[in-house]
């Protein structure tokens, strides 16, 4: 029983470690994309944002403002680092699983926002961190 205890607090360290990794990578790249490409789409004839007024002019940045747009992948930077954390966290400190999987859990979810790694990140750190608030750490003495 405490075999398997300890094989599902790591599995939920090492979901939670993979996934806050993805979510950082991804939102990381984003930003950047955001931040030196702009929102320049293409090169065809310029690329959209000259090609006859552009849909860049035209519309406001699809209907976006450029700031909004370059929060959200900070947003999700933040969650991607405090995943890694509470992934670091849970494995110094198994006692408190429950707290370290429901901020695991949070911020997976809140990485959506920001493209949450791939996607894949923010659903494995979602799964880390359900996995890491229904685990019961080992007792002490008895590992």
């Amino acid at each position: 029983m405490e075999m398997a205890s300890h094989t599902t607090s790591t599995a939920a360290f090492i979901l939670s470690l993979v996934g806050g990794v993805l979510i950082l990578l991804g939102s990381s790249m984003t930003w950047m994309w955001l931040m030196f490409d702009g929102f320049n789409f293409g090169d065809m004839m310029n690329g959209f944002g000259h090609m006859m007024g552009g849909y860049h002019d035209m519309m406001d940045s699809f209907g976006f403002s450029q700031g909004f747009m370059t929060g959200l992948p900070l947003v999700g930077l933040v969650s991607g680092i405090v995943v890694i954390v509470g992934a670091i966290m849970l494995s110094a400190q198994p006692m408190a699983h429950t707290a370290w999987g429901t901020l695991i859990l949070a911020f997976s979810v809140l990485s959506f926002l920001g493209m949450g790694g791939f996607w894949a990140g923010a659903i494995l750190g979602i799964a880390g961190g359900a996995l890491a608030i229904s685990t019961r750490p080992p007792q002490k003495g008895k590992v």
